[in-house]
């Protein structure tokens, strides 16, 4: 039951990634929490606030296709390095921003756009790095590492941004950001060189459309797509923190999101059970219908204890749907796509947050942040039912025949490979 850690034991390039990244996580997390609780002090919207995520999303879109593309040929280092440099030089921007007398709005949105862009170029390249460094039998244990990594950032950060945000104002908070940016950097400087698979496709529309004629031809990863898509994007909460927090008291507006993370943390810590569970899809799509679950009785509570524990709830319940999605992602997908697939899950796993995050403001300017709530988790376990109802082999997916799969998938491609430098 408790976590497996054999992937930082095995691999040295991981132990580098997963505590640089848990360093950096730690003051981006705080930025995450104080751009919406900014912006909503300057302009007292929650549709501004759900805006951030539509202004994160279009980028997100545009650059996720050239990001995997990138990623399945060049450097993966190099990558991760300029995306790193980039998102730091954005925590700049923001910190002088805050700092100015009369700090604007538009630079929030092109900060969070930048980070988004970046973003859609790093995670790529992450994911195809660690599918070469962490043999496919760990992918489990890793993704429950990364959740722990995201959780301890996530839990303890916003608690400490609110207070920040607060008392100190939002520069302070950026400041931290800043500074701890220095340890992914020296992460990726210090990661080996992993070349890319023989015969790497160089970058090209002919490419990208290859890979998701693939992902559209497996339907388990089909599943995974449209059932995080449908749970996220109805009844993700996060636009609707900074109102609650005026509700519930200015101090919480970081517990919030710090109960999401405390929830998926201890699903992380006691995920050992997970890789004897080989009927992934099934747990996917139960994991997500609890998630909907709890953000009901997250909306429909009226204090601030029993509104934490359904978010802990829910929180635990996707990070069970996380840890097996990423399995069926990690396991099955042969090495030559992982980049350009990686892209293709980054759209589905953010498009759900950021497009819901923006529909739960409008929703909550228009009606109210109840209404937003309640209503939000009542569609997301409709529409998460119907889409498994929809895709029958999602649900019956067997782990163990998507990995065979994917060792059939690369012995092709290498014997295809070797028949065609024969012939020259």
């Amino acid at each position: 039951m408790l976590l497996d850690i054999s992937p930082l034991r095995t691999s040295r390039d991981y132990r580098l990634l997963f505590f640089g990244q848990l360093i950096s996580f730690f003051g981006s997390m705080m930025t995450f929490i104080v751009v919406p609780w900014q912006m909503y002090q300057l302009t007292g919207s929650s549709a501004m606030v759900g805006y951030i995520y539509l202004a994160e999303f279009v980028p997100m879109v545009c650059l996720a296709f050239v990001g995997g593309a990138l990623a399945d040929y060049f450097d993966k280092r190099k990558l991760l390095r300029i995306s790193e440099m980039g998102q730091g030089a954005g925590s700049l921007i923001l910190l002088i921003n805050a700092l100015s007398p009369q700090p604007q709005v538009w630079i929030l949105f092109v900060c969070v756009a930048l980070h988004a862009g970046l973003a859609a170029v790093q995670r790529p390249a992450f994911e195809a790095f660690i599918q070469k460094v962490v043999p496919p039998e760990m992918m489990t244990a890793v993704m429950a590492l990364n959740s722990i990594r995201w959780s301890l950032g996530a839990i303890i950060s916003p608690a400490i941004a609110g207070i920040i945000a607060v008392s100190l104002g939002p520069a302070a908070a950026y400041a931290i950001d800043l500074v701890t940016f220095a340890g992914t950097i020296y992460a990726v400087y210090a990661i080996s060189a992993v070349a890319p698979p023989e015969n790497a496709e160089k970058p090209s529309f002919q490419g990208i459309k290859r890979a998701w004629k693939y992902a559209f031809s497996r339907k388990e990863l089909l599943g995974t797509y449209f059932v995080d898509i449908a749970a996220m994007f109805f009844a993700m909460p996060q636009a609707l923190y900074p109102a609650l927090a005026v509700y519930y008291g200015a101090q919480y507006v970081g517990f919030f999101p710090a109960a999401i993370a405390l929830g998926a943390l201890v699903a992380s810590l006691t995920s050992g059970w997970t890789r004897n569970i080989h009927r992934h899809g099934l747990f996917v799509t139960v994991a997500a219908l609890l998630w909907g679950v709890a953000i009901i009785f997250f909306g429909l509570v009226d204090s601030i204890i029993p509104a934490l524990f359904f978010l802990f709830a829910a929180g635990f319940f996707d990070m069970v749907s996380g840890i097996f999605r990423g399995a069926i992602w990690n396991q099955t997908i042969p090495n030559y796509l992982r980049g350009r697939l990686a892209s293709i899950e980054m759209m589905s796993y953010l498009t759900g947050p950021m497009l819901g995050s923006a529909k739960m403001g409008i929703v909550a300017e228009v009606f109210s942040v109840k209404i937003a709530l309640v209503s939000g988790g009542i569609l997301c376990v409709a529409s998460v039912a119907g889409a498994a109802l929809l895709l029958p082999k999602f649900l019956t997916y067997d782990g163990r025949d998507g990995v065979k799969q994917k060792e059939i998938e690369e012995a092709e491609r290498a014997e295809m490979s070797r028949l065609s430098e024969a012939e020259f």
